[in-house]
């Protein structure tokens, strides 16, 4: 039984052994750094191609962020716009029920019926 167990463990560091090549002690003492490759300048070149391919997919997508950010903005100001037009209507509102406290009713009517005539005309 105790042959198995040390022929096991002996089969077990053989093949740790030959996996991981030791590097021993590195020079500067910095064991903890993982260790650095070599430098090859011409590593990172890519191909004409591919460096095209790249362009027109960045192009691509910041036309599509462009259009959605094009159309939040849309949403937004349209929210804004109808916020304003219900406030001025909120104003013209009120302003006729001043006037309709100082005049006569039919004649607030009529003065409505003006302004609006006159507010079609100039815009």
């Amino acid at each position: 039984m105790s042959n198995t167990i040390s022929e096991t463990s002996s089969s077990t560091a053989a093949v740790a052994s030959t996996s991981t090549k030791a590097l021993g002690m590195r020079r500067n003492g910095k064991q903890w750094h993982p260790p650095k490759k070599a430098f090859r300048p011409g590593s990172g070149l890519t191909s004409y191609e591919k460096r095209a391919k790249e362009r027109l997919a960045t192009a691509a997508m910041k036309a599509k962020e462009k259009e959605l950010k094009d159309e939040k903005e849309a949403e937004r100001q349209r929210r804004i716009q109808t916020i304003r037009d219900r406030r001025a209507a909120k104003e013209e509102k009120e302003r006729y029920e001043k006037m309709a406290e100082k005049m006569h009713k039919k004649r607030v009517e009529r003065l409505k019926r003006k302004e609006k005539r006159n507010k079609a005309l100039n815009s």
